[in-house]
């Protein structure tokens, strides 16, 4: 590969980590056409971006970011490696377990950089999928909120008429 190619990819590489943090980095050979194929379209479908990589360059992208936790990642880039990189943190986990369900050995989890932690492993890929986006957590956190603010007006508004008179009657002792 010439340098200035390598140059491009390495720079389309990095711009690539800047605008989707959370990548996953699966090995997807052995794949026929039509498999492949499908497993793109899903990924699509999901929002997720599939790209197949050299192991050395990616590896170069990541030295570059000095960053302890991507150092982890090292060993797993070893033999084919796919890159499915995500916005929503477990949108490739959810999608690599669901080709698992349905008996598909690939595409297979080598490793996953997620929420600036590093996972390392198919077996962390349970982990992965119940990883919550910032959405889903501001969800919950609105929720849990509300709960307390639910049950007062629940309170008030079965009390009907009572409250009036308890109100009634706590002025007049004044």
């Amino acid at each position: 590969m010439k340098k200035e190619v390598k140059a491009q990819v390495l720079e389309a590489i990095a711009a690539q980590l800047q605008e989707c943090p959370n990548f996953y980095i699966t090995d997807i050979a052995g794949l026929n056409a039509e498999k492949t194929s499908k497993l793109r379209r899903d990924c699509f479908e999901q929002g997720i971006k599939l790209c197949v990589v050299k192991n050395t360059l990616f590896e170069k992208v990541l030295k570059d970011k000095n960053n302890s936790e991507l150092e982890l990642l090292f060993p797993t880039l070893k033999g084919n490696t796919a890159i499915m990189y995500a916005e929503s943190p477990n949108a490739a986990a959810k999608l690599i377990k669901k080709y698992q369900k349905a008996g598909e050995e690939k595409p297979a989890l080598k490793g996953a950089y997620v929420q600036e932690c590093a996972f390392v492993g198919a077996d962390k890929l349970d982990e992965l999928v119940s990883i919550k986006s910032r959405e889903e957590l501001i969800g919950e956190i609105v929720t849990l909120l509300q709960s307390p603010a639910r049950n007062v007006i629940s309170a008030l508004e079965s009390a009907g008429g009572k409250l009036a008179g308890i109100v009634k009657t706590l002025s007049e002792k004044e």
